[in-house]
């Protein structure tokens, strides 16, 4: 039985990726959208369609507010009317340092893709959405991390914008509770990709010593069951939760 029809941003690796592979397992049609829209992210279609799903590609810049609408036209002309939104687009800081010695470049960055893109790409989505009937669960998943809560004074500026776009989930989960559109929050933890290479053998090390519960880091695989639970509508009675996908990091211990 097919589901609904997904728009999710940041798709050409990691954790993005992952989540377009799963939705299409789940039989959701999928639109791939991602800064850059070249071989990786076509290589992620072209898996899709071989699970016979729809798929299409599309370039998107989610910082650049007035081409939101594009991006969504787009998506729509070839899937059809969407019923879902993941919010996984984002970038980190511009270098790791002293909170003190953070540059506005790297701050507006952050902001401007992981809050402020993110935020108006979710409101022009759920303009729409609020006029879309359909008989698939409709459903807004924004991919944050671990850090809107956990305090990072090496990338200060990134944290800020995760918190931000927390309670920007939270915010669109209230306006939207009386149209029947379930909005979410997953917040990753330690999960291994390109962007935590780098520092992944110093924190296997911290792991180790029980920085988290589960001492392994997770995989994108395993963020993606969980926003393709949230998408399907497969956990009832429930919107505004934020899921932590950390193993248990954010876990208070005594």
């Amino acid at each position: 039985m097919k589901m609904g029809r997904v728009l999710v941003t940041g798709a050409r690796r990691g954790i993005g990726k992952a989540i377009a592979l799963e939705l299409a397992k789940a039989k959701f049609a999928v639109a791939v959208a991602d800064l850059e829209a070249g071989a990786e992210l076509e290589a992620v279609a072209n898996e899709i369609k071989d699970m016979g799903q729809i798929a299409t590609v599309l370039q998107a810049d989610i910082s650049d507010l007035s081409s939101h609408e594009r991006i969504l036209d787009e998506a729509q002309a070839k899937l059809g009317p969407l019923t879902t939104l993941i919010n996984n687009a984002g970038v980190s800081v511009l270098s790791r340092g002293d909170l003190l010695d953070v540059s506005p470049e790297s701050f507006d960055r952050c902001m401007n893709v992981n809050a402020r893109g993110t935020f108006f790409l979710t409101q022009t989505f759920a303009r729409r959405l609020k006029v879309t009937k359909s008989v698939f669960h409709r459903s807004i998943v924004t991919i944050t991390s671990a850090n809107a809560l956990g305090v990072s004074i090496a990338r200060g500026e990134y944290c800020m914008s995760k918190s931000a776009a927390s309670m920007m989930s939270k915010l669109f989960a209230v306006r939207l509770s009386n149209e029947e559109i379930g909005v979410y929050e997953i917040q990753p933890g330690f999960i291994e990709t390109d962007m935590t290479a780098p520092s992944k053998a110093e924190y296997d090390t911290l792991i180790e010593g029980g920085l988290t519960i589960i001492k392994r880091f997770g995989t994108p695989q395993e963020v993606a069951r969980i926003a393709t639970t949230l998408a399907s509508g497969l956990l009832p009675y429930t919107t505004g939760q934020a899921i932590a996908a950390d193993g248990g990091l954010l876990t208070v211990r005594y």
